[in-house]
């Protein structure tokens, strides 16, 4: 194994729309500085974004909506539990990210004076921007790092972030293609990995059939934990309403302000609002369980100019797979309805509320280290929130790096990663990493998915153990591609034991089916309208407590129903 070793300004950690949007600002920052972006994969295709999308599930555009509204609405949809200064700091500055990736060429539905289109698909708001033709987005994104010149490498896997008490200084990773050993040191550094989706298995069967683009598998979330970065949410899952036996969202609240909805199989409509939360999953779930199940995507009463333009957008951007799978299957929208099912569990800011804990800066609990994108706790985020806090983190690393020196690096460190990434290569003829990864989340799937009881966490918490004793030294790779298999497994795991845990200290339901305890099932304000903490001691252990929320800056009024009409909210921003 060969040792590669960068020194840079400002780190970022993955290349998908956040990560990309870092270094872009970091650079326009300060031009001076020296920018690098390490991908797992290709910062051209990679992320949770990895082509474009079918549309901005939050853009707050001034004559459609206001920041307030916007938190007002974060804030209900979260139960609560919520940084209103960070999604206020989100939905004030996303206006002028639209216009400034409209200059750069990236598709935005309009009318005939040019105005922006935005529907409704939330409980109250207007917030949903279409991007019809915006496949070229990631590309986009990934000319414009070029063009700054900030350097980028792709195909490392980071693994671990580099410490000095309590300030991050750099970052170790491995090469997934030449299997070299890589030290990085930094001033700052930013996390924009992406999410945890690869927890539990899949409807279809496949291991890299999920939801979220599968080399997300919580690496972000593993290196922050094993850093004693804070993280939040945990026990906060990510549940989303997708396609029968297709890696890809049911786009219900994308289809909805065209005519579609979410339909029995008598073609009903079931649910009241398409918008995805718990409390949507919780309603699916509670029909499945009165046999009401499948549910279905229904778009066969609207006539071809509206189907052809929603195929469009669900077709070309996000997922160009989607339609082959129809034709495949032999439906066609026109006079089939879709059936749909749940998406496996994981962590995610961008649908859910589980990341790292970020303040309105995207500064963590260490210092030197930023959080952005899918990985960094600003709930319900989505794609524009991972651009615009994209921003946020790049502008403030490069102002730290700016006035920072380059602090020295713990050997220890170094000589300990090294050992734990070369250890399965050590065992060519073990069990290979798609055996070890399907028991995982076998037992992820089996002992964690909601409704949660204290039995099976407890469960989980002692099959989690053995594993990491027993199945965790089985585990083998005889290449680097292999091994970068292997080594995701851990962060599974650490994922894994984090949400278990996280889960039984929460005694509380809360976010409708996302936690929906059965020992606990009311939720609880006095007592847990507040966060829950998961932090790595210096001694190993993994400590959970609870923090006060930040104080709000705006309050609804009280006993406000979900069917109130926009702008009725009492607001006092202090």
């Amino acid at each position: 194994m060969e040792t590669r070793e960068y020194v840079t300004d400002v780190l970022i950690v993955g290349g998908g729309t956040a990560g990309t949007m870092a270094a872009i600002k970091a650079k326009e920052t300060n031009p001076e500085l020296n920018v690098l972006i390490l991908d797992k994969a290709d910062i051209r295709r990679s992320g949770a974004i990895s082509m474009g999308m079918d549309g901005l599930n939050n853009a707050v555009i001034p004559g459609h909506a206001t920041p307030e509204e916007y938190t007002l609405e974060i804030t209900e949809s979260n139960d609560g539990i919520i940084d209103q200064r960070a999604v206020y700091r989100q939905a004030s500055e996303c206006y002028e990210v639209v216009k400034e990736l409209d200059s750069w060429g990236v598709d935005f539905e309009k009318d005939e004076q040019g105005e922006y289109v935005v529907h409704r698909v939330h409980r109250k708001g207007k917030y949903v921007l279409p991007m019809p033709k915006a496949s070229d987005l990631k590309q986009i994104l990934a000319r414009k790092v070029r063009r700054m010149k900030c350097k980028v490498v792709n195909r490392v896997m980071v693994t671990r972030l580099l410490t000095q008490g309590n300030q991050v200084v750099g970052a170790l990773g491995y090469d997934v293609f030449k299997g070299d050993f890589i030290i990085v040191r930094a001033k700052a550094v930013i996390l924009t990995a992406g999410a945890a989706g690869r927890m539990s298995l899949t409807d279809s069967g496949y291991l890299y059939g999920t939801y979220e683009n599968p080399t997300n598998s919580g690496e972000g979330y593993a290196m922050a934990y094993h850093a004693g970065v804070e993280l939040t949410g945990i026990e906060c899952y990510q549940i989303n309403p997708t396609m029968k036996d297709y890696n890809g969202p049911a786009c219900a609240y994308v289809a909805g302000p065209y005519g579609g909805f979410t339909a029995n199989a008598s073609g009903n409509r079931v649910t009241g609002c398409d918008y995805w939360s718990g409390d949507l999953i919780m309603n699916m779930w509670k029909l499945a369980n009165k046999g009401e199940w499948p549910l279905y995507l229904k778009l066969d009463h609207l006539d071809e100019e509206i189907v052809s333009k929603i195929e469009s957008i669900l077709h070309y951007n996000e997922r160009p797979s989607r339609g082959k799978f129809h034709a495949g299957r032999g439906k066609n929208y026109r006079t089939d309805m879709v059936e749909l099912h749940f998406s496996e569990i994981g962590l995610c800011s961008g649908h859910s509320a589980a990341g790292v804990l970020v303040n309105h800066e995207a500064e963590t609990s260490m210092k030197g280290l930023y959080a952005a994108g899918d990985m960094a706790c600003v709930p319900h985020q989505y794609l524009l929130g991972a651009l615009t806090f994209g921003k946020i983190s790049g502008i403030n690393a490069a102002h730290f790096a700016t006035g920072e020196n380059l602090l020295d690096i713990d050997e220890s460190q170094i000589i300990r990663e090294k050992e734990r990434i070369l250890k399965p290569l050590q065992n060519p003829n073990g069990v290979p990493h798609n055996q070890v990864e399907y028991k995982i989340r076998r037992i992820v799937t089996q002992y964690m998915m909601p409704p949660k009881t204290t039995t099976k966490l407890d469960i989980a918490l002692e099959k989690i153990e053995h594993f990491r004793k027993v199945d965790m030294n089985l585990l083998g790779a005889k290449d680097p591609h292999e091994l970068g298999r292997a080594l995701e497994i851990h962060s599974i795991l650490d994922c894994a034991e984090m949400m278990a845990k996280a889960s039984l200290f929460r005694k509380e339901s809360r976010w409708g089916f996302y936690h929906y305890f059965l020992d606990y099932p009311q939720k609880d304000d006095e007592n847990w309208l507040k966060r829950v903490i998961v932090r790595k001691e210096s001694n190993g252990s993994m400590n959970i407590f609870t923090r006060d929320l930040p104080e709000y800056i705006l309050e609804p009024k009280e006993n406000t129903s979900n069917l109130v009409e926009e702008g009725s909210y009492e607001q006092s921003v202090k």
